[in-house]
């Protein structure tokens, strides 16, 4: 009979993993690192998951299965208007990130790197074609409110607004001695900012 595994430690150890990944990367990460910082010995670590690359793959899609599902929710409210959507997207990503500063880095290294297998289990365009978002987008562009007719464009503008100055966050904070209390002050004032210049981008 197969031995039945320990949630708690399995749980336990995704956690680790999770906080040495989004430091280190794939790359420069060791299993015994992850088992250190579990605070479990490797052997135990190697009968719940036989492989680095097997834990870094789940790890890698429950953080970017999180992003895109926190999103696919906001785009398909159908009672929020676009510009209720932007303040939602940047409220819950801008808290998310200073929550968890490492997550933008550490997925953009890593889709550098093996872009394939997000494009096999990721479906964001999709999420995109059959929201509500795309229909009140479609909407503003036959409107007139919106000039530019591919709503990629204006995800993009959105979530590079968002993400951005967290991946520049060192060097934002070191040429202008800025502390970790400023910069965290800084983008919870982008939280108002970011919908006022969507619409202005957008518009234009």
């Amino acid at each position: 009979m197969e031995k039945k595994l320990d949630t708690t430690t399995e749980n336990k150890i995704k956690e680790a993993a999770r906080i040495v990944f989004y430091k280190k990367g794939f790359a420069a990460t060791r299993t015994r690192d992850i088992a250190e910082e579990a605070g479990l010995n490797l052997a135990l670590l190697n009968y719940y998951f036989r492989s680095k690359s097997k834990l870094f793959e789940i790890i890698m899609m429950e953080t970017l299965s999180g992003f895109i599902q926190r999103i696919a929710i906001i785009l398909n409210n159908e009672k929020t208007t676009l510009d209720e959507k932007v303040a939602a997207i940047a409220e819950h990503y801008i808290d998310t990130i200073i929550k968890d500063p490492e997550i933008p880095t550490f997925i953009v290294s890593e889709i550098r790197s093996n872009p394939g297998l997000l494009v096999k289990k990721l479906s964001f365009n999709e999420v995109v074609k059959n929201s509500a978002f795309f229909k009140q987008h479609n909407q503003a562009v036959q409107d007139g409110l919106i000039t530019e007719p591919n709503p990629l464009h204006f995800l993009m503008n959105l979530m590079g607004l968002v993400v951005f100055p967290f991946i520049a966050k060192p060097i934002l904070m070191g040429g202008n001695d800025i502390t970790e209390s400023d910069f965290n002050k800084i983008m919870q004032q982008r939280k108002k900012m970011i919908p006022i210049w969507v619409k202005a981008m957008m518009s234009a």
